[in-house]
């Protein structure tokens, strides 16, 4: 082998190790706080090895917990070595840096997938928001590994992280603006205000006083759109120095609204039932043409060389 194979394959393993560790630990932590330590690697092993469906009176095991780890550490390290190769190859291209992004995001929705295929029953037991939390922890992590190990070009796509983390804190927090006070109009004509955000909590975060749902949802919606809108700043800076990302963000824009629905619809379907689908869906793609607003009004020579490519290719 290679040296240069050695160091991607090593490279790799190590992100791999890295990613799995970080949800081990958080579901170690995140099981210790519910008062049932190893409850998720036992539930998920009795769901891969058993084609157990149903949590009911099903204790962890020493067999499912050390099995599952085991699987969950390889799947990781596959998926490190892989991303490692196209790592490598955007060294070279800083162009194929595409694909990595689209194998990351391809990663969140299988997992995303698998989810939503488990049982309702199961899905009750383990918690779907901590698994998808989980796995967006592991990606960050391995993210900034492998940024730590490629800083040539990450500076080649994004130049100053500074203001890339500023320019996506912001768009993030305008597009969450954005469908705060769309929501607020929406409930306010039906005559029941902040109906919406109390919904939203107590069904999927699981906050049954409406008080602190509606708080509670607030800041994780917040949140939410901040780290999104901290993703869409990395692929707009990397657009400016290699245009062929335009092709990312739109890929990722709209993953982040069949994302949503999707969302809803696993953690509470009858939500739907309560609030009209073209509400969620309008007030995310108003959020979205916001945040592309802001994006594209400071960067406004890719605005004009997107802006002159299309008037071209009339």
């Amino acid at each position: 082998m290679a040296p240069a194979q050695r160091s991607i394959l090593k490279e790799g393993v190590v992100a791999g190790l890295i990613g799995a560790a970080v949800v081990a630990v958080w579901f170690l932590l995140f099981d210790i706080w519910r008062g049932r330590p190893f409850l998720t690697p036992g539930l998920l092993g009795a769901a891969v090895f058993q084609g157990v469906t149903n949590p009911i009176g099903l204790e962890p095991t020493v067999g499912n917990v050390v099995g599952y780890t085991i699987v969950h550490g390889l799947a990781f390290i596959a998926f490190g070595v892989i991303a490692a190769s196209l790592m490598a190859v955007s060294e070279r291209e800083p162009a194929l840096f595409l694909a990595f992004v689209i194998l990351f995001a391809s990663f969140e929705v299988f997992v995303f997938g698998v989810v939503g295929a488990l049982s309702k029953s199961m899905l009750g037991a383990l918690v779907w928001w901590a698994i998808l939390v989980g796995n967006l922890l592991a990606s960050l992590a391995m993210l900034w590994y492998f940024f730590r190990a490629h800083r040539a070009l990450s500076r080649t796509l994004i130049g100053s992280w500074g203001s890339v983390l500023r320019e996506g804190i912001v768009a993030g927090l305008l597009g969450a603006l954005v469908v705060a006070l769309w929501f607020l109009a929406i409930d306010w004509i039906q005559g029941a205000p902040l109906r919406t955000p109390k919904l939203l909590g107590t069904a999927i975060l699981g906050q049954p006083d409406p008080g602190a749902a509606i708080i509670f949802y607030t800041v994780v919606h917040g949140i939410a759109f901040a780290l999104f809108g901290i993703a869409g700043a990395v692929l707009i800076a990397a657009a400016e120095r290699q245009p062929l990302f335009v092709f990312a963000v739109v890929i990722f824009f709209t993953a982040f609204e069949v994302f949503f629905i999707g969302w809803v619809l696993i953690a509470a379907k009858w939500v739907l039932d309560e609030l009209a689908g073209w509400t969620i869906f309008l007030g995310n793609l108003l959020a979205t043409t916001a945040m592309l607003a802001y994006f594209f009004k400071g960067h406004r020579a890719l605005a004009r060389r997107l802006t002159a490519a299309w008037a071209e290719e009339d």
